[in-house]
């Protein structure tokens, strides 16, 4: 018996790189459908697939479960091929090994064709470099957004990933019940933040927003829309740090961030080649105040660029005055969106904060702030942003 091919496994059979990276919200079907994909891939190879999770208690419960599910309903399922003391079992020519990573060192000697790690935010980076580096042909990794983990800085957006997020939608498979509860989630989200966050995150698969983030009065959003750029921001860098810039859009009486440049090692004139087939090109960039030499050279190209004013205290005054106000950050915004998660406030040994942000995960969001101190006027005593129209 054939089980359905839902949209989830669609999605993930068409894709190619070598690291495979599955974004999921609740019962959207991932850990099913990449299992499902796997076996259908192994039926006319030889080959090894090791499936990993947290612990062997995760996998018992998860994806070793719904291997052995997936074989019964497709008719598969034969007791002599099963070593249930090892967890592996053998699908004609190929197998299956099923085991956890609590302890990152065991694994080093472990090689296979093909491997998929289960939940992989409950994993550590040690364990999946160490199993990836050792398999020959392609990495499966799955995970749900609840916080940022070692994927969205080592691996998402490197040249040999991919990348999809899947949601229940993608599961046609799921209970129409349990697609009326996650629905609820975004009505009772409208009142109550925490169902709001649990609707981001298990229902649309995005990146939820992390205790004791700073900034936390900002929506993702799909795309740019038609909008009015306001102006940009720009935070120089250039061997340890990126250089960035963030522009920001009003539409319909709200305010967007769009990342526009994240990258290290950029010359002023790579900076300026970039900029100019943007919509920054044609409006006021506010860039650090500590690069004159910078400033200076991308006037030369034609760039609308002036000094940000800091005065006294403009980090806790410019956090404060993107605090006041909520906005909307683009999907494509990957990197800026990574700092707005992981951007909290510094602890003291005890754990406590000291209102303090860290120095760290800050370069597209002074980038951003540099643009709303100068909405300030010259000495930092007026607003002058019109927040809505």
């Amino acid at each position: 018996m054939a089980l359905i091919q839902t949209t989830a496994f669609n999605k993930i059979a068409v894709l190619e790189k070598e690291i495979r990276c599955i974004c999921g919200g609740q019962s959207a079907g991932k850990t099913f459908a990449i299992l499902q994909f796997l076996i259908y891939y192994s039926l006319k190879r030889k080959i090894t697939i090791s499936v990993v999770a947290e612990s062997i208690p995760a996998l018992k419960r998860g994806a070793y479960k719904d291997f052995l599910t997936i074989l019964e309903e497709m008719g598969l399922y034969k007791e002599e091929n099963h070593n249930r003391t090892d967890r592996i079992y053998k699908l004609n020519n190929s197998s299956f090994q099923f085991f956890g990573c609590e302890e990152p060192t065991k694994l080093k000697g472990l090689r296979s064709d093909v491997m998929y790690m289960n939940e992989a935010n409950n994993c550590p980076w040690q364990s999946w470099f160490e199993l990836s580096s050792r398999t020959r042909l392609f990495s499966f990794l799955d995970y749900n957004p609840d916080a940022p983990f070692w994927a969205m800085e080592k691996l998402i957006g490197n040249d040999n990933v991919d990348f999809i997020t899947l949601t229940y939608k993608d599961n046609e498979a799921l209970e129409e019940k349990l697609v009326k509860e996650i629905e609820s989630w975004k009505i009772l989200g409208e009142t109550d933040d925490s169902f709001w966050n649990l609707w981001l995150t298990r229902g649309l698969g995005r990146l939820g927003k992390l205790s004791g983030a700073i900034i936390t009065n900002w929506t993702e959003i799909d795309e740019l829309p038609q909008a009015q750029i306001l102006g940009s921001g720009m935070d120089f860098g250039f061997t340890n740090d990126p250089t960035t810039l963030i522009s920001v859009y009003r539409h319909n009486g709200q305010l967007i961030w769009d990342e526009v440049i994240y990258e290290k090692g950029l010359l002023n004139s790579k900076i300026a080649e970039k900029i100019k087939p943007t919509d920054a090109r044609h409006s006021l960039i506010v860039a650090d105040s500590a690069e004159p030499k910078s400033i200076a050279e991308l006037k030369t190209h034609g760039l609308s660029i002036i000094p940000v004013y800091k005065g006294k205290d403009s980090i806790s005054w410019g956090l404060s005055l993107i605090q006041s106000e909520p906005f909307l950050v683009t999907s494509r915004s990957k990197n800026l969106i990574k700092e707005l998660q992981n951007y909290t406030w510094a602890k003291d040994k005890n754990g406590e904060s000291l209102n303090v942000p860290i120095d760290n995960w800050n370069h597209a969001i002074d980038a951003a702030r540099y643009f709303y101190l100068n909405k300030m006027g010259n000495k930092g005593n007026n607003f002058s942003l019109k927040w809505r129209r």
